[in-house]
């Protein structure tokens, strides 16, 4: 029988594997579940037998893939990939996909109740400030920016976007205005919202140069990746500047420094939590199974990353 394996070591909610499980059954598929799992070792003899695997944020390196001797299909359920290595899913001609937009919503809450709960003094009972008039730029406008443009309207911001790939005309027909460069989105708004991808253009991109450019009380908020960021001349903005702030669901490698220098203009969360919200989980998950099914039994490669 065409085996199915979820291997998450964050695992998906009950009701989310619910849900996978309706979608595959149906199908004549067999499930096997690998939870909460501590070594890639454990990936590795799970995948064995495999035809397909869903992964979340789980390293999915050659050494992985090449342990599958039937695997033909791996989607991460999410946007990001950057944990797959698509080089060696190609050279095996195994089939790579992602779920974009579905945990989209999940980002751009987090996004947004980062910003309030900094503008709130982290809720200490002290005075803050209101998100209502503030410039918001969102650089890179997929799912997860157009969703954050979304709540930050609801809020009253000026929204700011700038994504090279998408077209002046898509970004202002949702009341966004368009920006023609990165550094002209940092000089203009107080508050950055990140959403790139991690690759070989991006990593290390938001650094001194532009970040400095930022206005007086600049806030950047990270719901990215952990790459994209210079965290050395992040530090040196921050020992520069007193008055800028940075939030992110994605701790840095030197975080012990922010504890030890800039307390009160940072926040972090213990993991990676953009997309830990139940609706997200069954939303990501289901798509995965879904886009799985198709694939085994209809050759759709809809959202192939590695073409």
């Amino acid at each position: 029988m065409t085996k199915i394996l979820v291997a998450t070591d964050k695992p998906f909610a009950p009701v989310a594997v619910k849900g996978i499980r309706k979608v595959i059954d149906e199908a004549g598929f067999e499930l096997a579940l690998l939870e909460a799992y501590t070594s890639p070792d454990d990936f590795a003899k799970a995948i064995a037998d495999a035809d397909a695997v869903i992964v979340r944020s789980d390293k999915t390196d050659k050494s992985i893939i090449d342990a599958g001797n039937n695997l033909k299909i791996i989607v991460r359920a999410g946007a990001g990939y950057d944990n797959i290595d698509l080089s060696a899913a190609t050279a095996k001609n195994v089939c790579v996909m992602n779920t974009p937009g579905q945990n989209s919503n999940a980002v751009a809450e987090l996004a947004l109740g980062m910003m309030v709960f900094h503008a709130r003094n982290f809720f200490n009972g002290k005075s803050g400030s209101e998100l209502k008039g503030k410039k918001l730029g969102i650089h890179a406008y997929g799912a997860v920016g157009r969703n954050v443009a979304r709540i930050a309207h609801g809020f009253g911001m000026e929204v700011y976007a700038f994504d090279p790939f998408v077209s002046k005309e898509e970004i202002e027909k949702d009341g966004v205005r368009c920006i023609a460069a990165a550094e002209e989105l940092y000089q203009t708004c107080s508050y950055i919202s990140l959403h790139i991808p991690a690759n070989s253009q991006t990593k290390l991109s938001i650094n001194y140069a532009l970040l400095s450019k930022m206005p007086a009380n600049a806030v950047l908020v990270n719901t990215a990746r952990a790459e994209v960021i210079n965290e050395a001349d992040l530090l040196k903005l921050f020992g520069d500047r007193k008055d800028f702030a940075y939030l992110s669901d994605v701790e840095p490698t030197n975080k012990p420094e922010f504890e030890a220098n800039f307390k009160g203009r940072f926040f972090f969360t213990p993991k990676k939590m953009g997309a830990q919200t139940e609706e997200a989980n069954i939303n990501a998950g289901i798509a995965a199974a879904t886009q799985i099914v198709n694939f085994l039994k209809n050759g759709n490669r809809t959202f192939q990353v590695n073409k």
